[in-house]
């Protein structure tokens, strides 16, 4: 089971990796582009990555928005579909 600790770092790294793709996951969500549960599997798949301190340099390195995640980011297609404005 993961930990809570865990959770919460996956969580906001969701959120940080949305943020600096231009993606407000509670606006999506209020337009009905993505429920809660999709969120909840968005942080999960996050939880599954052997190394997310590789994502957490990216971001660092990120000079405010950018187009695409790292090719690392197992939510890739999720935040792309968003990006597009098409449901997840």
């Amino acid at each position: 089971m993961t930990s809570t600790t865990t959770l919460k770092k996956h969580a906001a790294l969701v959120d940080r990796m949305a943020t600096t793709l231009g993606i407000d996951l509670e606006e999506k969500a209020m337009q009905g582009q993505i429920d809660f549960d999709q969120i909840s599997d968005a942080v999960m798949a996050c939880s599954g990555c052997s190394n997310p301190e590789d994502c957490t340099h990216w971001l660092d390195a990120q000079q405010g928005q950018t187009d695409a995640p790292p090719d690392i980011c197992r939510n890739a297609d999720l935040f792309a579909r968003l990006k597009a404005g098409k449901h997840a």
